[in-house]
Formats: structure tokens, C-alpha cells, sequence
């Protein structure tokens, strides 16, 4: 095994405890990120480029015909091949936490539709379900069995918030363990089965399943109820004939009491346990090897790497397998780093360079990967407070396909994420879509008033059928706080002249005509 670091830089903060890694032939693929996605990658989904000990973020791209994809934090994740020799396969993922810590009940399915040097472009598809549909949920996990030509998925454990009925203001936000019912999920019709075994009497989250052909291994985990770390091992073994599945449950001893430990795959049957708490106040720096042969499961202690004595240290660690023996670890480095957002990354080598040209095989591995959730179990573990940045010390000038965070504009300020007006509640950590043709940022409208300014439709209170009539009219629009003060300064329209009737000419005197001489004198009495 062998341990070597990553240059970073401290100008992100989108990699923190809950992210997940994907592997597609060999390339790994970083999801979950810190925060709503922005501009520069609206899917949330980055290729992870090592280069010289460097690590590049590249955006990925989804197909036109994907549905949207939020950012999810310890969620379930696992690998689903169409058969045992097929070289294609999807990843499953299930639940999770988004960036305002609304937890999902969502299933997705992400395939790989074309790989090039400047571009990486998936697929994802929301699954429809029905049945007993497991409840919104995060640090559980999701495995792949098979069995008699079929396949199916298996959920298990878990957290999610306390019942409606049962929140008070003084736990409203607070977590319980999800029952210890196993969840088997077929995806070809999308229906759900939840079976309940008298071997599993307490919830568990934040552990490790290991999946092999029609069994699963259930290995350590947390239990909020009893603030324990499980030494129990079960064995879960799924029958799927023509008529009613079956689920039946083994407790097997020499189990690990761990939580939050990661788990790769280093050969056909052989795996490698790393990371993780043995207890509250304790990282557990012990590595183990677990091998899967004929029905049955063997764990030894194997030799650890050299720790550095950054990690040996720091009371949190956190990191995710990137596929064929190697996984990604963190550790904050707040503590001697000028800048907050900085850390340490590390890449485990657990296989030797000879092996490392093996071919991955086809088993199934499913870890929570992350430390645990902060608040909920320990409080040391409060890492949701850290921001851990997962960009190269240097980007290339003619790479640009390497996401950046600086060349991001500064949309606190400017943009789509300005305070619009004095009731504006867009945030940039909060904001979800509100309109249908919303997608990774707010939908505005540009205000008349002045030399005008941009606001944002929802602050506005417009429908989306009144907004979507203003941007197709060509008429001017006013928002809330000058539509009254547009109406006071407002030119009046010319009003058509009134058309006034004629007045009747005035009659003209009668000149009076006198037939016999008259004196001027007289003449000038009668007209005066």
C-alpha cells in the first residue's frame, strides 16, 4: 500500500464529506458537490484529472434527454451491469442530502454516452417506483445481487428526519435511524418489497455492504439509538425464483465495530477495508483485508501504510474509493493554513504497480464513504463547518476544459444572485427550482424603470403563466417597488379634442327705415 498526496489549491470549496466517486473504464468522476451548481458545470458532475500528483476538475455534460440531477450528499451508489460478462454498466443512485438538507427518495441510473478528450457526456434517468418504496434517506447503502439468471437491488439502513407527527421546535431538524427493514428493489418493473428479519433489530447507518452474486455482507455501521458501533457481521442471502423472492439473514461472527469506513476492490474476490471510527473520539487507522470465497467471508488485519503525521493527527478524515484499488482521502488543514477552505488530499494505493494492470472484475461494492453526518452521532465529527477544495495547485493556460472556481463571476453581487429588491429571499445555498423552465438558476425579468434593472420573477409573486406572456409580449414590465411610482410620473395621453356644438349665430337688427324727415336729435334719443 502506498500513500501519495495531491496538490490542491484553496479557491473551491466544492469536494467535502458526503461526495461520491464514479468509475467509467478507469476514468473517475466526482458528484456531490458543496452548494447549487453554477454556470460553468450546471450538472454538478466533474471529471477528476490526475496528472503529475495535480487534480483538475473538468465539467461533464448530461444528454438532452436526462432528467435534472441535484447535488447529493451521502447518498447510495453502486455499479449495475447488464450481465456478468457485460463491459457496460450504469451507477445507481438513491437518496442523499441536497444543499438546503432536503433528503431525496429519488432512485437515478447515470450511463456513460460518449468520452472524448474535451468532452464527457452521461445519461440519467429518474426510475419510477412503486410498492413499499423506501422513505427519503441518506448514509445507507444500495447493492446489486444475482440470482437464477435475475437481478435485483437491495437498500438497507440509513437516516432520515424525525416523523412530522412526532417534531417538536426543539428536535424539528433532528435525525433518527431509518427501521431495519431491507428494501429489494426490481428495476424492471420498478416495484419495491420491504421484508422484515428478526436478525436485525437496529437501525444502521454509515456502514459497509459487500456484495457478491446472490449474498451481501453487512459490516459495522452507527446506530443513533444506542450510540454504538456494531461488531456484528450479517449475511444476507436473496433467492429470486419465478414465484416471490426471499430474503434471509445470518449473524456471523468476527465482525468490525467501525463506522464510515471505505471499501475497494483489489482482485476477483478480495477487497481492502480502510478509514473509518472505531469509536467517538478515535479514527481507525487499522487496515483489513476481506476476502469472499465459497459462501463465505474471511477479514484479516493486513500492514497499513505509512500514515503521515498530518493524518495521525487530525480528528477528522474523510474520502471515497475511486475504483481498482485506489482510494481519495481528506483531511482539513485549516489548522495550519492561512486560508479556512484549504486541505489535504491523499491518494491509497492499496494494490502493487504489477496489479494495478489487472482487470476489474465484476463484484459489487457499496461503502458510505464519508465521515458522519455532523450533529448526529459525534460531536467531533463536525465537518460540515470545513470546506474541502479538490482543484490543481496549476491550470494549464491552454486547457479550457478545466473548471476553475475564479473564472466563476461573483454572483453574490452580480447576476442571477443579487439582492433584487428589499423582499428578495434568493440565495445562492437555498435557491430550487421554482418555475419549470428553471433549471440551474433563477429565472428574471428586466425592470423598466431608469435605465432599468434585472429582478427576479419569484420575488415578484409572478405566475408562471404571466411570465412567460411578458417575455413573449413586447411591453414594458415594472416591478413591485416602482410600478406605483411609474404610475405617478407618467405623461398623460393625448386626449382626442371634444367636439363642441356650433352656437346659433346672433340675429342681426332690423335697420329701421323712416319714410318722413326726423331730426338728428330725436334719432339720437331713441338709440341711446
Amino acid at each position: 500500500m502506498s500513500l501519495q498526496m495531491v496538490s490542491t489549491i484553496s479557491n473551491s470549496s466544492l469536494l467535502q464529506p458526503g461526495f461520491s466517486l464514479l468509475n467509467f473504464d478507469g476514468h473517475v468522476f466526482f458528484f456531490g458537490q458543496k452548494g447549487w451548481p453554477k454556470r460553468s458545470c450546471p450538472t454538478g458532475v466533474f471529471l477528476l484529472d490526475i496528472k503529475q500528483n495535480e487534480l483538475k476538475m473538468k465539467p461533464a455534460f448530461f444528454s438532452k434527454d436526462s432528467c435534472y440531477l441535484p447535488p447529493l450528499r451521502y447518498p447510495a451508489l453502486c455499479a449495475l451491469r447488464g450481465n456478468a460478462e457485460s463491459d457496460e454498466y450504469q451507477y445507481i443512485i438513491h437518496g442523499g442530502k441536497t444543499p438546503n438538507n432536503d433528503l431525496s427518495d429519488k432512485i437515478y441510473v447515470m450511463s456513460l454516452v460518449s468520452k472524448s478528450s474535451k468532452k464527457t457526456t452521461f445519461r440519467c434517468i429518474e426510475k419510477d417506483l412503486g410498492g413499499d418504496v423506501p422513505e427519503a434517506r441518506y448514509g445507507h447503502t444500495i447493492n446489486v445481487v444475482h440470482s437464477r439468471g435475475k437481478s435485483a437491488s437491495v437498500i438497507f439502513g440509513g437516516r432520515t428526519y424525525t416523523p412530522l407527527a412526532q417534531r417538536t421546535t426543539e428536535n424539528w431538524n433532528s435525525v433518527v435511524d431509518c427501521l431495519p427493514s431491507v428494501f429489494l428493489v426490481d428495476f424492471e418493473f420498478g416495484c419495491c418489497t420491504s421484508y422484515i428479519l428478526p436478525e436485525l433489530q437496529d437501525g444502521l447507518s454509515f456502514h459497509v455492504s459487500i456484495a457478491k452474486n446472490d449474498t451481501i455482507y453487512i459490516l459495522g455501521g452507527h446506530s443513533l439509538q444506542n450510540n454504538t458501533r456494531s461488531p456484528s457481521l450479517y449475511k444476507l442471502k436473496i433467492d429470486l425464483p419465478l414465484g416471490s423472492p426471499s430474503v434471509t439473514c445470518t449473524i456471523l461472527p468476527g465482525g468490525i465495530s467501525v463506522s464510515s469506513a471505505i471499501v475497494t476492490q483489489i482482485g476477483d474476490t478480495e477487497f481492502v477495508l480502510v478509514g473509518g471510527y472505531q469509536c467517538d473520539n478515535q479514527k481507525r487507522l487499522v487496515c483489513n483485508t476481506v476476502v469472499l470465497e465459497d459462501n463465505k467471508i474471511e477479514i484479516v488485519e493486513r500492514a497499513s501504510p505509512d500514515w503521515t503525521p498530518d493524518i495521525k493527527h487530525c480528528r477528522i478524515w474523510f474520502g471515497c474509493d475511486m475504483g481498482k484499488g485506489s482510494v481519495l482521502l481528506g483531511i482539513p488543514g485549516a489548522n495550519k493554513q492561512l486560508i479556512s477552505d484549504a486541505n489535504y488530499f491523499y491518494i491509497l494505493r492499496c494494490k502493487g504497480a504489477e496489479e494495478d494492470k489487472e482487470e476489474e472484475t465484476a463484484a459489487q461494492t457499496c461503502s458510505q464513504t464519508s465521515t458522519e453526518d455532523p450533529g448526529d452521532s459525534t460531536p467531533f465529527e463536525d465537518s460540515e463547518e470545513f470546506c474541502f477544495s479538490a482543484e490543481a495547485n496549476s491550470f494549464d493556460v491552454d486547457d479550457a476544459d478545466t473548471y476553475n472556481e475564479d473564472d466563476e463571476e461573483d454572483e453574490s453581487e452580480t447576476g442571477y444572485w443579487i439582492t433584487c429588491s428589499a423582499s428578495c429571499n434568493v440565495d445562492i445555498n437555498t435557491w430550487v427550482p421554482f418555475y419549470s423552465t428553471e433549471l440551474n438558476k433563477p429565472a428574471m425579468i428586466l425592470c423598466s424603470n431608469g435605465t432599468g434593472h434585472w429582478v427576479h420573477a419569484q420575488c415578484m409573486d409572478l405566475s408562471e403563466t404571466m411570465l412567460l406572456r411578458l417575455s413573449e409580449a413586447n411591453v414594458k414590465y415594472f416591478c413591485n417597488e416602482h410600478v406605483d411610482l411609474n404610475k405617478g410620473l407618467r405623461t398623460p395621453k393625448k386626449a382626442a379634442p371634444l367636439k363642441k356644438q356650433p352656437m346659433k349665430p346672433a340675429r342681426k337688427k332690423a335697420a329701421v327705415k323712416f319714410t318722413t324727415p326726423v331730426k338728428k336729435s330725436f334719432l339720437r334719443r331713441l338709440f341711446e
